[in-house]
């Protein structure tokens, strides 16, 4: 879940759908879905955040409290094309750079 601001170049309307308060319930929501994958997955696995947001409270606030817990590594995140996101490894893409929806993904390993 989330705000879905990303995709406003194909859904312009969503401009007008949501508010400050949308993202405010999401931040949690996704916060605890972030822990609990971390909780599931086994040690050593791997868990992609992904979200089609730009907004740093759904992005980089999301993933830095998670990255800086000692039994979880930000690994780098691969992509094809040159698109560094707001912590170092992660990714984020942009309509007007890369031709996408402004897309974030970062790579968290369990230790």
């Amino acid at each position: 879940p989330c705000s879905g601001l990303g995709a406003l170049r194909r859904r312009p309307e969503a401009r007008w759908r949501r508010t400050a308060a949308d993202v405010d319930d999401l931040v949690p929501l996704q916060r605890a879905l972030l822990d609990s994958a971390l909780r599931l997955v086994r040690p050593g696995g791997v868990v992609l955040y992904a979200t089609c947001s730009p907004l740093l409270a759904e992005t980089r606030d999301v993933v830095a409290p998670v990255a800086a817990r000692d039994d979880v590594t930000l690994e780098p995140c691969p992509m094809p094309v040159d698109a560094p996101g707001p912590l170092p490894g992660t990714t984020q893409l942009w309509p007007h750079r890369h031709g996408t929806d402004a897309m974030f993904a970062a790579l968290l390993r369990r230790t």
